[in-house]
């Protein structure tokens, strides 16, 4: 079906077509029978895809990256078509419109996205007002990417990451302290030691409500040195944080083989051209600590054997993005199956 109705969609501009395919999907939902309509052609589930990972349990490790639902339109919608785990985001404090337009580019040859978005999203109170209201909530892991305004300096960031930290606290699962997209100027400043140190142990002070406390992950940037890698485990072990997400798009665009019309474009790329690199800084990572935390494989997946790699290379759990606009909601069903062959 997929490849029927892509031709048309890839048409559009993208953020056409996602609002496009988005809106249609929620219209569908709410046909009478439609989700378990979509959970039996999507929704594969065996024993052997169940996974306990920084104290949760996921039907399966294959889960939807930020981005693709940034204010919690359609985390129920997502769910159905067979993710284990739906990561809404990035929100910020308040509302932004993100970048000047246009800011997402496809690069067909290269199965390449470039974006330069910016944090665009309603605000973090309407996704924690969605997600309070959510039905059948408790048979989805949400995670909350959290990130800050554009107009808030550095030097008050941390205040801007406690304002969503506090408003998703008691409707999400997780939560995952975004400072390594390129497309907020000087917010990767803030994946530097003190900076993120400070950021992640004010958080950590404030992680308990009762008895609830929430799993605090990191996304870094695949840009990062070895040397910056050895900081991040170091900071991961001395905050007491979760784990970490790697990666986030990248600067870099040399991975791009083919000429194209959006080629010199700025802003982050993902896709196919970060499969290797973003594979690379999870077996560094994992080798390198000694496996001492958990790490969400995100980048490159186009297949499952990308899923496959990132899994063997240390990856306790993986996400898509870039690869699900290119293959279609098929390429879940056939990353789970791929896992439970073993």
């Amino acid at each position: 079906m997929y490849k029927l109705v892509k031709p048309l969609l890839f048409s559009l501009d993208p953020e056409q077509a996602h609002r496009l395919v988005s809106g249609g999907l929620r219209s569908f939902s709410k046909l009478w029978g439609s989700k378990r309509l979509l959970k039996s052609i999507y929704g594969y589930e065996h024993p052997s895809l169940e996974r306990e990972v920084f104290g949760l349990k996921f039907k399966n490790p294959v889960g939807l990256a930020a981005g693709f639902d940034k204010n919690a339109e359609y985390v129920a919608e997502m769910s159905a078509l067979g993710f284990g785990f739906i990561e809404i985001g990035t929100v910020t404090p308040l509302p932004q419109p993100g970048n000047d337009k246009p800011r997402l580019f496809r690069l067909v040859e290269d199965q390449a996205l470039i974006n330069r978005m910016g944090f665009n999203n309603q605000g973090v109170d309407v996704a924690a007002t969605r997600l309070k209201h959510l039905k059948d909530r408790k048979h989805i892991v949400i995670g909350g990417n959290i990130g800050k305004n554009k107009a808030t300096p550095n030097e008050d960031a941390v205040s801007d990451y406690i304002k969503c930290f506090d408003a998703l606290f008691d409707v999400v699962d997780y939560f995952v302290v975004n400072v390594s997209s390129p497309n907020t100027p000087g917010l990767r400043a803030l994946q530097d030691k003190e900076p993120l140190t400070h950021i992640l142990n004010t958080l950590q002070q404030r992680n308990r409500k009762g008895d609830v406390s929430r799993p605090l992950l990191l996304k870094i940037a695949p840009d990062l040195t070895d040397s910056q890698l050895d900081d991040i485990i170091t900071i991961v072990q001395d905050t007491g944080i979760a784990g970490v997400l790697a990666t986030n798009t990248t600067i870099d665009h040399q991975g791009l083989e083919h000429e194209g019309r959006w080629k010199n474009e700025s802003g982050g790329l993902s896709g196919r051209p970060l499969t290797k690199r973003a594979t690379d800084v999870i077996r560094y990572l994992a080798t390198k600590s000694n496996h001492a935390f958990p790490i969400i494989g995100v980048g490159g997946i186009h297949s499952p054997a990308d899923a496959q790699e990132k899994l063997e290379a240390g990856a306790a759990l993986v996400q898509l993005y870039t690869g699900f606009i290119y293959e279609g909601p098929g390429l879940v069903t056939r990353i789970c199956k791929k896992i439970a062959r073993g």
